[in-house]
Order: C-alpha cells, then structure tokens, then sequence
C-alpha cells in the first residue's frame, strides 16, 4: 500500500484554518469508525468469537504503535519536540512500575476470554492485517517526518471513537469485565493530547502547497491502512 500521489497546481498554500480543515474532513468521512465491521461492533451485533478475533487482531496494531514512534522520534530535530514525542513510547510501552496501552490491551484480551500468549502468537494475525501494519510502519520509515507525522492525524478523531466504544461495551457486551476498557478511556484524553501535537506540527512544516497535499495524502492513507485491517479481521476465519 502506498498513498496517492498529491495533485500538485504551484498556487499557494492554504491558509491555516483552511489547511486544518481539510485534514480534519478527511477523518471525518474516512475514519474506521464508519467501516462495516466497527458499525457493527457498536450496534452490538459482533458474536463473542468475533469480537475475540478482533481484539487479537487489533493487538498485532497497537503492539506495533511504539515502532512507528520510534521511526518518527529519529527524525525530529529538535529537543523539545523529542521530549513531547517519546511521551508516546511511554504511554504505549508503560514503565517497569506502570503498565502503558500495551499492558491494557492485554487486560482486554483477558477480560474476554484470551489468553496473553495467544494475543502475543503472531502466527494467529490475519495475513491481511500484518501486511496491513507493515505498509505503516514501513511507510513511516521511508516517508519524510512531515508525512509520517500526518499519517497519524487519524487521532483527530479517536476520542469520539473510544467514547462511543466504551458505551457500546458496556451496553452490549457485558460479560467483558468493565476493567478490561481501561485502553478505550485512557485514549479519550490520550488521543485528544496526540492529535493536537502532531496537528501543531503538521501546521508548522507544511509551509507550501504541495507540502500540505502531502500531508492530506498520508493521512487518507493511513485510513485505507486502519480499513484494510478491519477488512481482514471481517473476512478472516472464525
């Protein structure tokens, strides 16, 4: 998977409001929230067997977030903006005395029904999904950091997505331990953080036109990466 190339025209860049926008329309009409399978999710429509398959799939992802951080965090140049960066490494790896999304993640896969060692056998993820996450994390690895960075403008809107999760969950799935959402409450004010900074730096370095195309065409691309996941998670065996 590779993102489209930008249609380029020499006039100039957008305003910034303008800009803003368009990146935020992008998600608003491209996000996963609206795909089949996380409709269905929401509507309480998923059997436990598939919202199992889901949770390990989903894990191959989020075990995978600290490495395009990681990418992205070696092309930084400045101290500051390192610093308020590697805060996502930590979020998602925790520390040896606090567990970070990765530890939740797990807990959710026990909470239903899951073993730890079976989320972490990667010999169980979809193909489609690991070819899926490898598309990102190699794009973020090739990919100058303006591009990187704006692939991961999805978080734009995440906190609505976690919020209508968490009610779902606890509506229509509740013989998974309320505990095990601790991952879907933490990114309500997580992901409002993350967007914001990595917004903030797509504003500052996306001083042309082409530029900011650029930055629209990561981030449609990262929607097609989170759908093609969940569009191998839909068609995968029970």
């Amino acid at each position: 998977m590779t993102p489209a190339a930008p249609e380029l025209d020499g006039r100039a860049a957008w305003p910034a409001a303008e800009f803003t926008e368009r990146l935020r329309a992008v998600t608003a009409t491209r996000y996963h929230d609206r795909h089949p399978f996380n409709q269905r999710m929401h509507r309480g429509e998923l059997t436990p067997a598939e919202l199992r398959r889901w949770i390990a799939a989903r894990f191959h992802y989020q075990r995978h977030i600290p490495v395009k951080d990681a990418l992205i965090l070696a092309k930084l140049d400045r101290p500051e903006e390192r610093r308020a960066w590697l805060r996502r490494i930590r979020d998602q790896d925790g520390t040896e005395a606090t567990g970070g999304g990765i530890e939740r993640w797990l807990r959710l896969g026990e909470a239903a029904g899951l073993a730890r060692q079976e989320l972490w056998d990667t010999s169980r993820v979809p193909p489609g999904v690991r070819f899926a996450v490898e598309g990102y994390v190699t794009f973020c690895r090739r990919s100058p950091l303006l591009d990187a960075v704006a692939a991961s403008l999805t978080e734009l809107s995440a906190p609505d997505l976690m919020r209508t999760r968490i009610a779902a969950f606890e509506r229509h799935y509740p013989w998974i331990d309320a505990a095990g959402l601790a991952y879907f409450r933490t990114r309500v004010t997580q992901g409002a953080r993350d967007a914001e900074q990595a917004l903030a730096l797509v504003l500052a370095r996306a001083r042309t036109r082409e530029e900011q195309q650029r930055a629209v065409a990561a981030l449609e691309f990262k929607c097609e990466v989170l759908w093609a996941l969940l569009d191998a998670v839909d068609r995968s065996d029970p």
